[in-house]
């Protein structure tokens, strides 16, 4: 048993090397493109690079029994401060009265249209246009979800470019020309990805965000720590080194040529908006053709998190298959000839770091436990594991609240600051073990074959408010 121990221990001191050493670096890289970013955006305001000229944008929001927050999304879409876009919204068989609704807010017409259908998709029932907004669709199609509805749109979509955004989301007024620029200063770039932020807690008004909050709800308030540490330390650090992976599929712009090219949204798989982001960097470094993926940190796309126990399972769950599936169908990229930064060391690290972590995780907590109780370990050693361990957790949770604080000040009162800093620290005890455990179940269910589900995704919607789409002149 002893050398079991010893030997176990040796595992765990390799992987948590590695594993800090990672976010360590990811760490830096975050600091660093944080402050040139922000000393470009000082010199050089959007308002400067925006010409008119830019390519008019697809946005792209399939919906499925969205009833209770279509409408501020919809107005939210509407609204945006960019020269030229149209807006599709995808009714993807709701079971709800999600259609009935955009029809009687949006006064919705039948439009019978031609359209290619380039990508294979359900059968679409009918197009209706807005007789109040010119440059509002909406598509009536049969359920075949989210990465059926997107190519659906990519089909029907009139421009070069498409943003896909969720049906649940809000859209800050600016955001879509702030993304726009990694296409502006990078002609190659085949896609880029704005922030998502936590809207519970938050008030809006005419589909906008007129007060920034922080929600009573536990639960989400350890999800806006959570957030702001994936966008603003974990995509960061990626970025500038070509190997970004993900793109959230609440808030990502897209080259439609190129997207059509590599075959669209894979339907068969529940992280679509991961995998597509995949398969074009393997398709793309396969071909040695020249592309960038970017993350452009200041747009944002606020969404509703889940604030029961339950929906957040799903949603983990659903997180952990996708990346999962995402990287083991282009595990053809990892250590490939032509691989680069992403293939040698992002894909790497996502496999063995993040889809096995949580494995690895619970293993040496398991094993030095264990160790520990049958006397194998000192106290002292014990200790310090589990110090290290929760340690190294509250410092990137928290380095991520302050990187918030000396860049963007989204959160205006200090007290909010103060909260998300006490966040930090208290998500590493129970909160993360306890999402560790669901993407444990999650590689279980996807081992033994269990068809993938969304779940029901329950909807608090507290941030609406009552009056919005009235309040709204047409």
């Amino acid at each position: 048993m002893t050398a079991i121990i010893n030997i176990a221990e040796q595992l765990f001191l390799v992987y948590f090397v590695g594993l800090y050493t990672g976010y360590m670096s990811l760490n830096f890289l975050s600091i660093f493109a944080i402050r040139r970013f922000m000393q470009t955006q000082k010199y050089a305001g959007v308002s400067n690079t925006n010409t008119g000229l830019e390519m008019p944008v697809t946005l792209i929001a399939p919906a499925y029994n969205e009833a209770e927050t279509v409408v501020d999304s919809v107005y939210a879409l509407l609204q945006l401060t960019y020269p030229k876009y149209e807006v599709l919204i995808v009714n993807d068989g709701s079971t709800d009265n999600t259609l009935e609704i955009l029809k009687k807010e949006f006064d919705l017409v039948e439009y019978p249209e031609a359209y290619r259908s380039r990508i294979i998709t359900e059968k679409i029932n009918m197009i209706y246009v807005s007789k109040t907004r010119r440059n509002l669709r909406v598509i009536d199609k049969q359920n075949g979800g989210k990465a059926d509805s997107l190519n659906a749109a990519i089909n029907i979509s009139r421009y070069p470019l498409f943003c896909a955004v969720d049906a649940d989301s809000l859209l800050q007024p600016d955001s879509l020309e702030r993304v726009v620029q990694a296409f502006i200063e990078y002609p190659e770039t085949v896609a880029a990805g704005g922030t998502v932020r936590i809207v519970n807690g938050c008030t809006i008004s005419k589909g906008f965000v007129q007060k920034i909050g922080i929600p009573k709800n536990l639960l989400a308030r350890l999800q806006v720590a959570e957030y702001l540490r994936a966008f603003l330390f974990g995509r960061l650090g990626w970025e500038p080194l070509n190997a970004l992976l993900i793109i959230s599929g609440a808030f990502g712009l897209f080259h439609k040529e190129t997207v059509i090219s590599v075959g669209g949204y894979k339907t068969n798989m529940i992280g679509e908006d991961m995998e597509l982001i995949v398969r074009l960097h393997r398709i793309m470094r396969k071909n040695k053709k020249e592309y960038r993926i970017s993350y452009v940190p200041d747009p944002i796309c606020w969404t509703e998190a889940p604030e029961d126990l339950k929906t957040l399972k799903h949603q983990r769950i659903r997180w952990q298959r996708g990346l999962t599936e995402s990287l083991l169908s282009n595990i053809s990229l990892m250590f490939s000839r032509n691989g680069g930064v992403v293939g040698w060391v992002a894909m790497p690290f996502m496999f063995f770091f993040e889809c096995l972590g949580p494995f690895i995780e619970l293993f040496g907590y398991i094993t030095i436990s264990m160790g520990f109780f049958l006397g194998y370990l000192s106290w002292e050693n014990t200790l310090f594991f589990f110090v290290v361990a929760l340690g190294f957790g509250v410092m990137l949770s928290s380095v991520a609240v302050l990187l918030e604080e000396m860049s963007f000040h989204i959160y205006p009162s200090a007290q909010y600051i103060f909260i998300l800093l006490f966040i930090a620290v208290f998500e590493n005890f129970g909160y993360r073990q306890l999402n560790s455990l669901w993407r444990i179940m999650a590689m279980y269910q996807w081992l033994t074959g269990k068809k993938a589900s969304w779940g029901e995704m329950k909807r608090n919607a507290s941030w609406k408010t009552a009056t919005t789409s009235d309040s709204i002149e047409k």
